[in-house]
């Protein structure tokens, strides 16, 4: 099944600092047919403005994963963690039992970027904070593990069953990924692209499931994020 969720559907919030839209139901969007895609429970598509951002609020028990589009973003939490995390790399954070956390685009220029929650295999763990540059040469006409529950697959670890990849297409290239039909897919490209045949355009939500091997063909330059969950 690929079932395409077009970014005109997607929930919408505009805040004037924060211009967000919604794959799944999140704070005052609702849509009982959009509650997550297996592990998954959350993911945004955030236009932050220049020297804005969220304060300091708390999490617990959820693996959340923040792939930068554009601009940059500065993490400071109540562990002591603190770092900026630039255009095409990833931060993670595994809230577990607690942790309160704020997110600045320091910036002079609009940050972009998605926000991935993924529910923890286990709840009460320990929480904590990592990031990573990853080198975009790396995911050109190819995927590359950007975050995953194994800890030695020298990619940021998160605490469930899940791996986040990254690649970059020109228009024409394609990627065939072989998958875990019982698995759950949802990936978002930037640019026009099918999946399997099926066309999806610019910041469309693509929710795969009961596939073994996906094709993707890029139809315009496309930056893919996929995340393949449990």
């Amino acid at each position: 099944m690929i079932d395409i969720r077009p970014f005109a559907s997607l929930g919408h919030a505009d805040h004037g600092w924060l211009d967000a839209r919604h794959h799944f139901s999140f704070a005052n969007y609702y849509d009982p047919a959009r509650m997550g895609w297996g592990a998954i429970r959350v993911w945004n598509d955030d236009r932050i403005a220049a020297r804005s951002g969220f304060p300091p609020h708390p999490h617990r028990d959820m693996e959340i994963v923040t792939y930068v589009r554009s601009g940059a973003i500065t993490h400071e939490d109540s562990l002591g963690n603190k770092g900026r995390t630039g255009a095409g790399d990833v931060q993670v954070m595994s809230a577990g039992t607690g942790v309160t956390h704020s997110e600045f685009n320091l910036e002079d220029e609009e940050t972009t970027l998605f926000q991935i929650w993924i529910e923890a295999d286990q709840r009460g763990i320990a929480p904590g904070w990592g990031a990573m540059p990853f080198p975009q040469k790396d995911r050109d006409d190819a995927f590359q593990l950007l975050a995953s529950g194994q800890a030695d697959d020298g990619a940021l670890t998160i605490h469930a069953d899940a791996r986040i990849f990254g690649a970059t297409l020109k228009a024409g290239q394609s990627i065939v990924h072989q998958v875990d039909p019982v698995r759950h897919l949802y990936l978002v490209p930037s640019g026009e692209i099918t999946v399997n045949g099926v066309s999806a355009g610019p910041r469309d939500g693509v929710a795969i499931a009961g596939e073994a091997r996906i094709e993707i063909v890029a139809l315009a330059a496309a930056e893919l994020v996929l995340v393949d969950a449990r």
